[in-house]
């Protein structure tokens, strides 16, 4: 006959047996619970069969747009770097873009130097000094000064419509005699005008040594004043200046002579 205290012991491990299964509320929960589940579905092959087309496997690339691109180019990083660079000192270097800038006090001179490297009285002075000159050398210069300051205007024209750049934001709109192209920024036409002018000028007209300065401070004043008054980005009369210098070397490669002026005109 089993004495008392074994049946306790014997009881004892029962209850400890009955203790280690799991009871259906614990069964339940241990379902219930996700990291469980994610395991049992990845150890089972049939939900692995089964799985959606539309998830993406190892081997299947993301869509190009929905991609991070850790490593950009070099060219895009200069350029944007270069950018932040040109916003930034275009807006330090505006100082009289308006009547309460720091420098705008200067702000008329800075307008009467815009008007004097504008198409229009260029192109109205030169055809005055052709109407009254008399000499075939002089009009010869001025003929082709008058075609080089239309072809500026249609060179700057077609780069303003195609770049689309526009102005910066604290400039004012109050310049004179504006067109339809001149909404835009890139490139500055006054910039590419005063360099090639100047060159036209230094080149075919005999001039003494302070005169010759004088046309190359007033050039680079011309392409200055435009980031003054915050019409233009530095980089636009940059460009401008070099776009000018290089549009002589097309006016002298085009140079009409009265002889062939005679021969078109029959």
């Amino acid at each position: 006959m089993p004495s008392p205290k074994a049946r306790g012991n014997g009881s004892r491990h029962e209850f400890m047996s009955l203790s280690r299964t799991n009871s259906p509320q614990q069964l339940q929960r241990q379902g219930s619970d996700p990291t469980s589940a994610r395991m049992r579905a990845s150890e089972s092959p049939t939900r692995q069969r089964g799985s959606g087309s539309g998830s993406l496997t190892s081997g299947q690339a993301l869509p190009e747009e929905d991609c991070i691109r850790l490593n950009p180019s070099f060219v895009g990083i200069a350029l944007s770097s270069l950018l932040a660079v040109d916003l930034w000192l275009s807006k330090r270097l505006g100082v009289c873009a308006w009547e309460d800038s720091s420098w705008g006090s200067i702000r008329p001179l800075m307008k009467l130097i815009e008007v004097s490297g504008h198409g229009i009285p260029w192109i109205a002075g030169t055809v005055y000094c052709l109407w009254k000159s008399d000499s075939a050398a002089a009009q010869e210069v001025l003929l082709n000064l008058l075609l080089a300051l239309l072809l500026d205007i249609l060179l700057v024209g077609i780069v303003k419509a195609l770049v689309r750049r526009r102005r910066p934001a604290h400039n004012r709109m109050d310049m004179f005699a504006t067109f339809s192209v001149d909404r835009y920024s890139f490139p500055s036409g006054h910039a590419t005008r005063a360099a090639m002018g100047a060159r036209f000028l230094l080149t075919h007209l005999v001039l003494a040594a302070p005169v010759r300065v004088l046309i190359l401070l007033w050039a680079a004043m011309v392409g200055l004043s435009r980031v003054m008054l915050g019409r233009h980005n530095v980089t636009d009369v940059a460009f401008g200046f070099l776009m000018g210098y290089m549009q002589y070397g097309l006016v002298e490669a085009l140079w009409v002579s009265p002889a062939s002026l005679r021969g078109i005109l029959g």
